[in-house]
């Protein structure tokens, strides 16, 4: 005889620093996108739109960057105070990703004017997240959940 639960499965949290760790990686490889020329330009922007997909299919916590968190960051770290849920970050990686699929069209269709602007709009939500903690896609998705949860 088997049973159904009306409760929510349980969601392994995240060190909260890793994603932040991640934005300021990203944000590097965005700026150096902006200010290197093409064809490498796009090189490194579909480079950013795999770590974006990764992150978005996979989560956060599996893409390359944060490897480097793991292993060069957080052993220097305590412990975080708290941890915290997954679903925010992974959905800001998929608005990553929307931003940088954007770029590269734009850059594939001879239009380096929607790249740069795709680009640079990917590159501001990630520095706010790496200089203040502050992840745009993160409050989307609260803002989201909240609209349509009763």
């Amino acid at each position: 005889m088997s049973t159904l639960s009306t409760a929510r499965p349980t969601v392994a949290g995240i060190d909260p620093r890793g994603p932040r760790v991640a934005a300021t990686l990203t944000s590097l490889v965005l700026a150096l996108v902006l200010v290197t020329p093409q064809p490498a330009a796009g090189v490194l922007l579909a480079a950013q739109a795999v770590v974006f997909a990764i992150g978005a299919t996979r989560g956060v916590q599996h893409t390359p960057y944060s490897l480097v968190f793991r292993g060069l960051v957080r052993p220097r770290l305590g412990a975080p105070g708290e941890l915290e849920d997954p679903r925010p970050p992974r959905f800001a990686q998929g608005l990553g990703l929307v931003f940088a699929v954007a770029g590269l069209i734009g850059f594939l269709a001879g239009s380096t004017a929607v790249g740069l602007v795709a680009t640079g709009l990917a590159l501001v939500a990630a520095l706010l997240n790496a200089v203040f903690g502050l992840c745009l896609g993160c409050e989307l998705y609260l803002f989201l959940r909240r609209a349509t949860v009763r």
